[in-house]
């Protein structure tokens, strides 16, 4: 399997995932549509984004919450998600999928350097309600899903770690800011974390 990630993105949930989950993979760097020999990435995926996932046979796999969902489902053993069918199931994609809308689509504007200062403000402010909501959650609740980590702490975890680099103070919501540590704390997360760096 073969992860295409880029630092600093969000592709940073896929690999910690697959770290978790203990399965073999081959990182490959991507940065400004390109690979390091030059390939046009857009080759690879046509959206021009990652992260994209290569299965063994060459099958492409993109689009972050449905990654983590098949990576969660090939090692079941790890509790990583879930399973299909479940309640549990549909809750973790609650999760997956207000991660993504909420939190993750909250953030990529802000990232733009044309954006004004008053739009910021804005979607900072959306955020923030967010944070609130989840500091709520994070004060008797380990992880997302309770006690077990989850791929949906993976991606939260990514997403929320943005929160410096765009002037949201996260240490304003003490459980939030607590849960982010207790996941950076992991050990497979920080192994995810020095393997992109190690690639990059």
């Amino acid at each position: 399997m073969k992860l295409y990630f880029s630092p600093g993105a969000c592709s940073l949930a896929s690999n910690i995932a697959l770290h978790e989950a203990g399965l073999p993979v081959e990182l490959e760097v991507v940065k400004d549509h390109k690979l390091k020999d030059g390939t046009d990435f857009y080759k690879i995926n046509p959206k021009g984004y990652v992260p994209v996932v290569q299965l063994d046979d060459g099958e492409i796999l993109t689009e972050g919450a449905a990654l983590l969902q098949y990576i969660g489902d090939q090692a079941p053993q790890a509790n990583l998600i879930p399973k299909p069918g479940t309640l549990a199931r549909f809750r973790a994609n609650e999760w997956l999928t207000f991660i993504s809308s909420e939190i993750h689509k909250g953030f990529s504007p802000l990232f733009n350097k044309e954006l004004k200062d008053d739009a910021k403000e804005v979607l900072k402010a959306k955020l923030r309600k967010r944070f609130d909501l989840l500091d709520r959650h994070f004060a008797d609740h380990v992880y997302l899903m309770g006690e077990q980590f989850t791929v949906a702490d993976a991606y939260l975890y990514t997403v929320v770690s943005w929160a410096p680099h765009v002037g949201l103070e996260l240490s304003t919501w003490k459980h939030l800011s607590d849960y982010r540590q207790r996941v950076a704390d992991r050990p497979k997360v920080r192994e995810a974390l020095q393997s992109e760096r190690a690639a990059a």
